[in-house]
């Protein structure tokens, strides 16, 4: 079989790289190995949340301009990052991924456990913020769904009263939700938006919410409605009488599986190809280009392109593996950005910054991976597989997915 590009990796980057180059015209094929790190994506799109001394970033474009050479967006080169970061945006409107932001301030948004964290687009309708000396309450009402403990309020209660609101906590429930309280496994973000697809339960859900809600500025609920469109958050809205916002639950994510749905669905309309629980298992190489690959489920069936991209992601989804000799990139044995010694992979505090968070394939400027230390002309790297960022200390990782996404797309379209 024969394509335009084939993507290694489904996940955030891998889906938008294909969708880009889709809509340009290409045939384009993703094999994805099945979920990607999206799953834990907390409603929220970051660029660059802290700087490399770890103190808040309130202007993006400003403090990227001041990272190191080695950083992905340093590459893509700071006179690119706006019209990426518009394009982005724009693409996950198109998807029906509803977010508010911009590139040029960071907003806050309430995390799962009622912090505060820097944030560039925000999905409509979940708890952000202007600034954190700017709170929009002086009493809320925490509602959480009996049995769900997923949704720490404890911790979200105390944390918005060290901030100066009034917090009251409350539970509620229908007969729809304690049916699925019977299983533990199934008090899960995901499987109760599952149960309040359906509009007489999320009825329900809202009728309860208004008999028990009392005298405050604003209902804060559980992000578990949404699981494929928006549509349950917005009903919901109009059915209850107070103002609502939803917060982020510990994963599975809704917000990150509607994502991802939507985001393949995209993929399709535009007509690319995507192989689910699959995975590359080799490369085949004349010289400096990559001719083609083979998956685990077509062992035998030779998948050729003439460009191809790496979007398998890091450690976590095994985009790049280690053992007792070394750092490595499993399928295409490319360079690694890794220290030698695994003494210093990481260091003991666990809450220190880890060395081994900025491990990754090794590239150009332009993104084409290297092996051997020569380029291999059509192959690229991008997201979390890339290595010189730490997505945890920046909070810039899902703004490294999409945006080194689109810069080699449009590399391969020869818009870039």
């Amino acid at each position: 079989m024969r394509y335009d590009t084939i993507i290694i990796g489904g996940g955030l980057s891998g889906l938008t790289a294909g969708i880009t180059l889709a809509k340009a015209g290409q045939k384009v094929c993703i094999v994805s190995a099945g979920q990607s790190s999206l799953h834990f994506h907390s409603g929220s799109f970051d660029l660059l949340g802290y700087d490399a001394d770890g103190k808040v970033v309130t202007h993006p474009l400003q403090a990227i301009a001041d990272l190191k050479a080695e950083h992905p967006y340093s590459k893509i080169g700071i006179s690119n990052i706006e019209h990426l970061a518009s394009q982005a945006k724009t693409l996950l409107c198109e998807a029906g991924i509803s977010v508010t932001g911009n590139y040029e301030q960071n907003h806050y948004r309430v995390t799962p456990l009622g912090t505060l964290k820097p944030a560039w687009l925000t999905t409509e309708g979940y708890a952000m913020i202007d600034g954190p000396e700017r709170l929009p309450w002086k009493k809320v009402e925490l509602l959480n769904i009996q049995g769900f403990m997923d949704f720490p309020t404890q911790f979200i209660a105390e944390n918005l009263r060290m901030m100066g609101v009034e917090c009251q906590i409350k539970t509620f429930t229908t007969d729809e939700l304690s049916t699925a309280r019977q299983s533990p496994t199934e008090m899960r973000a995901t499987n109760i938006a599952k149960v309040l697809t359906n509009k007489d339960a999320l009825r329900k859900v809202s009728e309860r919410i208004n008999a028990i809600s009392s005298d405050s500025d604003a209902l804060l609920l559980p992000a578990v409605l949404g699981f494929s469109n928006a549509e349950s958050l917005d009903e919901m809205k109009q059915w209850i009488k107070k103002p609502v916002q939803y917060i982020a639950t510990l994963p599975p994510s809704v917000s990150g599986v509607r994502t991802t749905i939507l985001l393949k669905r995209l993929f399709a309309q535009a007509g690319g190809t995507l192989l689910v629980g699959d995975s590359a298992t080799t490369g085949q190489f004349s010289g400096n280009h990559l001719v083609s690959i083979t998956t685990d489920h077509l062992p035998d069936e030779k998948l050729y392109a003439d460009h191809f991209i790496l979007a398998s992601g890091s450690f976590m989804s095994h985009g790049i593996r280690s053992n007792y000799a070394g750092v490595y990139e499993p399928v295409f044995k490319l360079d690694v950005d890794a220290a030698k010694k695994r003494d210093d992979w990481s260091v003991t505090n666990a809450f220190e910054t880890q060395p081994y968070m900025e491990f990754g394939v090794h590239t150009d400027n332009d993104f084409h991976a290297t092996k051997d230390g020569k380029n291999i002309e059509n192959l690229y790297a991008i997201g979390s597989v890339l290595s010189g960022h730490n997505s945890i200390k920046h909070a810039d990782g899902t703004g490294v997915s999409l945006l080194t996404a689109l810069y080699v797309a449009k590399k391969i379209t020869g818009k870039g």
